[in-house]
Parts: C-alpha cells; sequence; structure tokens
C-alpha cells in the first residue's frame, strides 16, 4: 500500500469501524423503509425481513425481489449495496440476501439463506449467512454467522418482535479472538388505525450499552407514505419516504448522525404475487 493511500485507507477502516460499533450493525443494509423509521425493524413484516428479523419472513404473503443502495458521508468506500429475493411457498417463506460494503481497500460482503414459516399467530424463522471481510494488504477472513427470530400478533393492533443475531458467538476469523457482534433486539409495533404505525424496540449489542428507537409510519393516500423517527445512542433523526404503485415498491431515507453526518438510502421492490 503506497504512501498516498495509506492514511486515506485507515481514515475509511476506522470510520467503518466506528459505524459498525455504534450498533454492531450500523452498515448492514435494511431497506429505506426500516431506516425512516430508525431501523425500528423488528416487527415489519416486508420482503426485507430477511435481513432484518428473519421471524417476521413467514408473516409476509407475497414473493419479492428487492435491492437497495446507501451512501454515507459522500464516500464511495462507505457504500452499501444490497440485494435479495423471497419466495412464497406452502411450507413458508424462503430467503436469500447478497451485500457489499466498501471500497477496494477495505470491504464486507455477506451472502445470506434463511427459512421463515406461520403458525397461528406467530412466525418464526432462522438464518445463515456466509460473511467475508477483505483488508488489502492484510488478507480475507471469514466466518458463518446465524441468527433467529420471530413475530407475535398479541391483538389486533400490536404486534411484538424479538431477533437474535449471531447467537453462536461466531468469531471475524479463525486467526483471531475478536468476535463478530452479537445482537439482540425486541420491540412492539402499535397500529391504531390501518393508516398508521406505531414501532418502538430497545436493541443490545452484549458488549455495548443498549438503544432504544421510535418510528412512526404514516399512509397518506394509497401509494405514498411518510415515515419518521429517532434513536438514542447516538441520537439519530430519521425521515423517509415511500411510494407504491401497483407491484412496486419505491423507498427513500435520510439518517442523520450527530457524529458521522448524513446517510442517504434508497430501496426498491417487486412483488409478484403468491403461488
Amino acid at each position: 500500500m503506497n504512501k498516498l493511500f495509506g492514511p486515506f485507507f485507515w481514515a475509511v477502516f476506522l470510520t467503518s469501524l466506528a459505524a459498525f460499533g455504534q450498533n454492531g450493525s450500523e452498515t448492514s443494509p435494511k431497506g429505506a423503509r426500516s431506516v425512516g423509521l430508525a431501523n425500528a425493524n423488528s416487527t415489519l413484516d416486508d420482503a426485507w425481513s430477511v435481513f432484518n428479523n428473519i421471524g417476521a419472513l413467514g408473516m409476509f404473503q407475497e414473493s419479492s425481489v428487492f435491492c437497495s443502495y446507501d451512501h454515507r458521508l459522500g464516500l464511495n468506500e462507505l457504500t452499501t449495496l444490497a440485494a435479495g429475493g423471497v419466495l412464497n411457498t406452502p411450507i413458508g417463506n424462503i430467503g436469500i440476501s447478497l451485500s457489499h460494503y466498501g471500497g477496494q481497500l477495505f470491504n464486507q460482503q455477506i451472502i445470506g439463506a434463511g427459512f421463515s414459516n406461520k403458525f397461528g399467530i406467530g412466525s418464526f424463522g432462522i438464518k445463515a449467512s456466509y460473511f467475508q471481510t477483505n483488508i488489502e494488504g492484510y488478507g480475507r477472513s471469514a466466518s458463518p454467522v446465524f441468527e433467529l427470530g420471530g413475530l407475535v400478533e398479541l391483538g389486533p393492533k400490536v404486534f411484538w418482535g424479538a431477533h437474535i443475531y449471531n447467537f453462536t458467538r461466531s468469531k471475524i476469523s479463525n486467526n483471531t479472538e475478536d468476535y463478530l457482534p452479537t445482537i439482540v433486539k425486541s420491540g412492539i409495533s402499535y397500529r391504531p388505525i390501518e393508516k398508521l404505525l406505531v414501532n418502538v424496540e430497545a436493541e443490545k449489542d452484549i458488549l455495548l450499552d443498549p438503544l432504544m428507537k421510535i418510528g412512526l409510519e404514516y399512509n397518506f393516500t394509497n401509494r405514498f407514505w411518510a415515515r419518521c423517527g429517532i434513536r438514542t445512542n447516538p441520537s439519530n433523526l430519521h425521515f423517509g419516504i415511500g411510494f407504491h404503485p401497483k407491484n412496486i415498491s419505491l423507498d427513500y431515507a435520510v439518517a442523520q448522525n450527530s457524529q458521522l453526518g448524513l446517510t442517504h438510502h434508497f430501496s426498491m421492490n417487486y412483488s409478484f404475487g403468491t403461488p
């Protein structure tokens, strides 16, 4: 690594670690709908549940393909690209996820597959992923990551969701004692009317302080949604909009980080019905 790129690499690398360390999943793809709700996403039963809470995916009643683009601080080196798909079958929902974060000098790729099914008032699922990190001049490391979760309808207007990421405590690689984050989150969704959703969620990386997230979503018309949210540790504001013409969903969100600045999120979903 030459002298010109050395300082730039370490600036990007340390910024990435700072973002990843805030809640263990800052750079993971979540979809713009989730970001607009301050990532209070454990009760969202949409296609992005394959990333956010595999247990909620069983409530999703369509097949879908989707993609997203997250751009941080105006730097391509801090960009996350993601794509995935959900296949609705008679025995449950199968989800596949792909993501890439970073640039040429430092990057992370994750490929995963999960299964979720609905049982009465609840939905439960499990997912396995392959997490790979590349650092130019230092090599490549990879390890498997497992997660599980669930979503339960407590009443006609109230849902409870929970999710645990990396419950097996996988290491970054076999050559280090550093572990990938283990994250537990749980949330309540209150939907007093069909057009309004209020999510409250707590999240805890087992090595970090807990954080709280609150998100609101309102459907102004059948095709237009507005969202906002706030989270703690650090304090961030989130805003988003969604436009859903027919089988296509287009979503945008912006997140304001008090330490790192603005992040822009775009996502698109295409649903093609049930079998």
